[in-house]
């Protein structure tokens, strides 16, 4: 039986644990018949690990992606594994802490500028970046969350969340004529390092997340999202670009 992402060539930034969401959609894409190659940003030694972990150990090349010269030489190293790339997911954030938990009105301008150059910069840094290796079909995915709201101690990366959205847009219409989709999928909260600066207390804002959202959620469970990011890297959406796609049990559309 054929998989969804049959011969498709993927590089996926963002894997540092098993909860990762990148780890799940790693190991969903191999198992959907993807061949995949893993970034790995400061750390190669523990990426490398995890790709031991999937189903078909993955290369890893390293990517800063706020490191010019890496992003420079990042299409013709990953060349040496895959001839080119159908399919790239967006799985980079970050923030320093004086930008989050409640930081806003204080952090200084060069954290800030580290947290919008990381977190939404470089989705149109790494698309510039595998541009050479992309083709007609390929697509793009980035990881988001909701920016419409101001969210508990998320603060600077709230702002860099909207800033990702819209950058995915602009990603959109300028990649468009090459056939080239560029979407994002909002996910709830899910128990991954990242998303432990949304909403303080952690463990309350997931039961409320639980409560409100109409489909119920589970924090624990990567799988929805990864399922989500799958389906916009397949040949299945091939006329859906600039989307958000929110993945989080209805959360997003209930009034307050």
């Amino acid at each position: 039986m054929s998989g969804l992402l049959d011969g498709k060539r993927l590089l996926i930034t963002g894997v540092i644990s098993e909860s990762s969401i990148a780890f799940s959609v790693a190991r969903l894409a191999q198992e959907q018949g993807a061949h995949v190659v893993l970034t790995a940003y400061g750390r190669p030694s523990l990426v490398q690990r995890l790709a031991r972990r999937l189903p078909h150990e993955a290369p890893v090349v390293d990517l800063d992606v706020t490191d010019e010269a890496q992003l420079a030489s990042l299409a013709d190293r990953v060349g040496t594994h895959l001839d080119g790339l159908d399919g790239v997911l967006h799985a980079v954030a970050h923030a320093p802490a004086s930008c989050l938990d409640g930081g806003f009105l204080d952090a200084p301008w060069a954290d800030v500028a580290s947290a919008l150059h990381t977190s939404t910069y470089s989705l149109k840094a790494l698309a510039v970046a595998c541009r050479p290796l992309l083709r007609p079909g390929s697509a793009l995915v980035g990881i988001d969350f909701d920016a419409s709201r101001a969210w508990p101690g998320y603060d600077w990366m709230g702002v860099a969340k909207a800033g990702l959205e819209s950058c995915a847009r602009y990603l959109a219409r300028d990649l468009g004529p090459e056939g080239v989709r560029v979407n994002l999928v909002a996910a709830g909260p899910l128990r991954t390092l990242a998303a432990r600066a949304i909403g303080g207390d952690g463990a309350g804002f997931e039961r409320d997340w639980a409560v409100r959202a109409p489909l119920g959620w589970d924090a624990s469970d990567a799988g929805p999202t990864a399922r989500a990011c799958l389906a916009l890297l397949s040949d299945w959406f091939p006329a859906t670009t600039g989307e958000i796609v929110h993945v989080d049990g209805g959360h997003h559309m209930v009034g307050s």
